[in-house]
């Protein structure tokens, strides 16, 4: 059965456009078009389609509001359009926030070597995230955040339509299966997170529980454009107790302090000695479809650290980290998955899980717990 969608955007001109790409495949079908947030929600009620594609910027009701409110009355998993800037960048960090599962940039050939890979990219996007569904788990940065007027629901308040709070529902922490779980006992010396599809607010959920005297550094690779990056990594910094910032070409990592790979780049950590350094740079490969990818932090984990690695596998679409994953493992590191329920997309965490790599599968609440436990804090 074709995957049902509901565009929703003030021009014409993209209305059209991303309605043509999508009606290539088969396997999607355009339902309707809305011009505007308040009708995107009354679209999303009356049509109940599979995927809403979702302008930010809009009349009446912006974007972000309008997932709010759908996501409040009638969840659907939401792709957002954005523009490559720092403010087109936070706002959407605010639609992720607010329920929306994935994006892509406005002009999504930013994000491709040619057309044809970005018209199969919007695609894949729409075909996986539609045919999921929606988890129901909540973080304590959607609960920090409810507090916090953005201002696009400034904008939103204006239009008379009431604001709810954080709707995309998770559920608080919890003990689950891994307050049973000892810890290993195994000691570490870095900690590295891959994920992609739904990351941005996994990452947010798990980095906000760690305490700020937590013992390792980590390794943060997100599959993210470049301008995109700074304004999370700052974002995340703000709402954690550790230090997260950008990494850059040499910093020494240090406990307590999450490194975030920049879009567009890669990012290896280099031995100098007893000490760890980061090498960031510039990818040209064709070889490597991921800037950042996955399997390369984790590669030079593997060769910096040897066993000395717990890896953890978030959800994602693609198979990037397994690769890394089983360069770890063959060193002797610890490897954890994400567990399919609260996944976004079951793409990465299952290549890791197939290929027998995973000594836990944890849910995304049980996981903040579980890492803190098993490092000792």
């Amino acid at each position: 059965m074709a995957v049902k969608v509901l565009v929703v955007d003030d021009s014409s001109f993209f209305r059209r456009r991303v309605s043509e790409i999508l009606e290539l495949d088969s396997d999607i079908k355009v339902i309707d078009f809305a011009v505007n947030g308040k009708e995107a929600v009354e679209k999303a009620a009356q049509l109940k389609p599979d995927v809403i594609t979702m302008d930010v910027e809009m009349p009446v009701l912006d974007g972000i509001s309008a997932v709010k409110q759908i996501m409040a009355s009638n969840p659907t998993p939401i792709l957002m359009f954005s523009s490559l800037t720092r403010e087109g960048a936070s706002a959407t960090l605010d639609a992720l926030d607010a329920g929306a599962l994935d994006f892509l940039p406005k002009k999504f050939e930013d994000i491709a070597r040619n057309s044809d890979e970005a018209i199969k990219s919007l695609q894949n996007k729409v075909k996986e995230i539609g045919r999921r569904r929606l988890p129901r788990f909540t973080s304590p940065f959607t609960a920090r955040q409810a507090s916090k007027p953005t201002a696009s629901q400034d904008q939103g308040a204006n239009t008379g339509v009431s604001q709810p709070d954080r709707t995309f529902q998770r559920s608080a922490p919890i003990g689950g299966s891994s307050a049973s779980i000892k810890a290993s006992g195994k000691k570490y010396q870095v900690v590295a997170i891959g994920t992609s599809t739904g990351g941005p607010v996994a990452l947010q959920s798990i980095l906000t529980q760690l305490p700020s005297n937590f013992p390792h550094p980590i390794l943060l690779i997100q599959h993210m454009p470049a301008a995109f990056t700074p304004a999370f990594a700052s974002r995340l910094n703000s709402l954690c107790k550790i230090r997260v910032k950008e990494a850059q070409q040499g910093d020494r990592l240090e406990p307590g302090v999450a490194y975030l790979a920049p879009g567009g780049q890669q990012m290896m950590v280099e031995a100098r000695g007893a000490s760890k350094t980061l090498r960031v740079f510039e990818d040209d490969s064709p070889r490597i479809t991921y800037k950042p990818s996955v399997d390369v932090t984790f590669a030079s984990a593997a060769k910096a650290y040897q066993g000395d690695v717990l890896a953890i596998v978030l959800t994602g679409m693609g198979a990037d980290g397994r690769d890394g994953a089983r360069m770890l493992k063959q060193a002797g590191a610890t490897i954890w998955a994400q567990d399919e329920k609260t996944c976004v997309v079951y793409g990465m965490p299952q290549a890791v899980a197939n290929a027998g790599l995973a000594s836990e599968h944890l849910a995304l609440p049980e996981v903040a717990a579980r890492l803190n436990k098993e490092v000792g804090c």
